[in-house]
């Protein structure tokens, strides 16, 4: 297996911030105290200092989206215990608004399917103990061009999400004037400060201008890759697309592959718990994107896996990378708390295989004797290992650990 260093992605975003005119002076300042650069942000907000978990509603109902429905699902993150286990943001996508904004300008919920008023459906929301999402656009219209964008409105707009109650902003970037996205996300960075609630700020221009390199100063998360689909490829491309800019993630901000398809039928058990699985060790937000008021048990067995999601929750905050790769064969590890390493081993190949992960490789002292708990199956292996540790893998599967030296 080749061995994948950590120096290569750090040489290539160095390269890239070159590429955009920063000096190596600044370069330097940059990668070095991240803390300080945190507390200068623009938009210290005290959010996400783990990433966010919850549900959006886009990947399973697209447009096709009500009231009704978003209070179903609400209850359904509550009675199914999702809630308690941390997925507490509730986040309405696209098509929630009328095509034209009122006399005053405001933003005005969609008289056929939120009568209600998002303000009301916010109170419902929290009185669950849940959080409320919404979403617009840096651009003149969003992305389905049924509502208007925030462009040029981004204060009065704030001011809106803000009397409503709204936790979370997903911040798209169709139909704009052509700026670049660095000129126009800050705007709303800013007005969502000026507006007195502290709004969770999900930047969503699909990775176009390296977001990664400047995101963490304008908001909470930014989308590394184009929208997924509930395909075995669409999730691995973006699951490498995301892993690039892995050095750049820590808390308060997270490089975002998009969100969960897991139970939306496209994959397979295996490919979803790889999915899932992928998205935990990455710090990815944990975003369940399918129809959650009808989850299989298959399904719930993989989004409410405790362990895994204590790996995504972790409050080192440092996103996993591949340590090793071959052909279709990958190892994935990130430190954990605790001198604790999470690590994932991945056949992304048409046939079973016996994989094996090395200390060299993970940042384990060579000689460590190490005790392995195997996240999906729920138990710590009888087996102590020192050097190494090898599984079979089926295809298309995965297997995850989390590995404390003993010794």
């Amino acid at each position: 297996m080749e061995r994948m260093r950590g120096s290569g992605n750090s040489v290539v975003v160095l390269l890239l911030l070159m590429f955009m005119g920063v000096s190596t002076a600044r370069i330097m300042e940059q990668q070095g105290d991240y803390a300080e650069q945190y507390r200068r942000n623009l938009l210290a907000n005290g959010l996400a200092m783990t990433p966010p978990m919850g549900w959006n509603s886009w990947n399973h109902f697209s447009c096709k989206i009500d009231e009704k429905m978003i209070r179903e699902t609400a209850d359904a993150l509550v009675s199914t215990g999702l809630s308690k286990l941390g997925y507490t943001y509730v986040n309405i996508d696209d098509c929630w608004a009328e095509i034209a904004r009122d006399v005053k300008g405001n933003l005005v919920p969609k008289n056929s399917t939120f009568p209600s008023g998002i303000k009301n459906l916010a109170d419902y929301v929290h009185n669950k103990g849940l959080k409320l999402g919404i979403y617009s656009d840096a651009g003149y219209f969003t992305c389905s061009k049924t509502m208007p964008g925030s462009l040029g409105h981004e204060e009065q707009d704030a001011k809106t999400f803000a009397s409503w109650g709204i936790d979370y902003l997903k911040y798209d970037n169709c139909n704009n004037d052509g700026t670049k996205p660095t000129v126009r996300y800050p705007v709303m960075t800013q007005a969502l400060m000026k507006s007195g609630r502290p709004i969770f700020f999900s930047l969503c221009e699909w990775g176009d201008l390296h977001p990664a390199l400047w995101g963490a100063k304008v908001g909470n998360s930014w989308r590394t890759t184009q929208d997924i689909s509930d395909t075995w490829e669409s999730m691995v491309s973006r699951a490498d697309l995301n892993e690039f800019y892995a050095e750049l993630a820590r808390p308060g901000g997270w490089n975002d592959p998009d969100m969960l398809e897991v139970g939306n039928g496209g994959m397979t058990k295996d490919e979803y718990i790889v999915h899932f699985s992928i998205w935990a060790i990455s710090k990815a937000p944990l975003l369940l994107g399918c129809d959650v008021r009808n989850m299989t048990k298959e399904t719930m067995e993989i989004v409410a896996n405790k362990e895994v999601i204590a790996i995504n929750q972790d409050r080192l905050g440092v996103q996993a990378k591949k340590v090793r790769s071959e052909g279709d064969l990958e190892v994935w590890a990130g430190p954990l708390t605790g001198y604790r390493t999470a690590v994932l081993l991945v056949n992304r190949g048409a046939v079973r295989i016996s994989m094996t992960a090395n200390w060299d490789d993970i940042g384990i002292p060579s000689k460590s004797i190490v005790e392995a708990r195997d996240v999906w199956e729920h138990k710590t292996l009888k087996t102590k290992f020192v050097g190494n540790l090898t599984a079979t893998i089926s295809s298309h599967a995965s297997k995850m650990y989390i590995l404390k030296p003993i010794s």
